[in-house]
């Protein structure tokens, strides 16, 4: 009779491992996942006109970063337009004109499959007011046009760091004229899915 029970028994163990979902009643752990937030701080080359200039002036800058970030958890593919209108040239060339600034969060916990793909398209805006306002309009090169008067280059390695945030991967785009400099910071951020 006992010897009946445990053959029995030990039929209804392949068939309970077969029902019961992976990781959760096998205390198996869940499975690292990734979110990404971008950053953003703007600040100007020491040599830059507008730092030797414009002292304490007032400006205001805008740009646009295409941004794809697909995964099999989450999609997103579109164009931010972030804008700073109030920016007051500092006095000190180290510091910069946009504190570091949250520009985009992913909401979805997913799988790890690389860095989003960041390009600063365009950087636009102005800096004074009346006779000796300063128009900054920086686009990248496009194929087949001609090379913009103020051309921003896209993509610069800055090379991997860490803060108070956490580790991150650092990308500039650089006008080549004006001497402007959007740096971006991606923090990828440990979770679980």
């Amino acid at each position: 009779m006992r010897f009946r029970a445990y053959w029995r028994l030990l039929a209804l163990v392949p068939f309970a491992v077969a029902l019961a979902p992976a990781g959760t009643a096998l205390g198996a752990p869940a499975e690292l996942g990734v979110r990404h937030r971008i950053d953003v701080m703007i600040s100007a080359e020491p040599d830059a006109p507008i730092l030797s200039r414009l002292k304490g002036a007032k400006a205001e800058l805008a740009f646009t970063v295409r941004l794809s970030a697909n995964s099999k958890e989450s999609k997103f593919f579109g164009m931010l337009r972030p804008s700073f209108p109030d920016i007051v040239v500092p006095d000190d060339p180290g510091k910069p004109l946009v504190q570091q600034t949250k520009l985009w969060e992913e909401d979805v916990c997913h799988q790890r499959r690389g860095l989003p793909k960041v390009t600063v398209t365009q950087l636009s805006g102005h800096f004074a007011d009346g006779e000796g306002r300063i128009e900054i309009s920086a686009i990248n090169r496009h194929i087949g046009l001609l090379v913009p008067p103020d051309e921003l280059t896209p993509g610069i390695k800055l090379g991997p760091g860490s803060d108070s945030f956490g580790v991150f991967y650092a990308f500039r785009a650089q006008t080549r004229n004006s001497r402007l400099n959007v740096d971006l910071k991606i923090y990828p951020i440990d979770c679980f899915l």
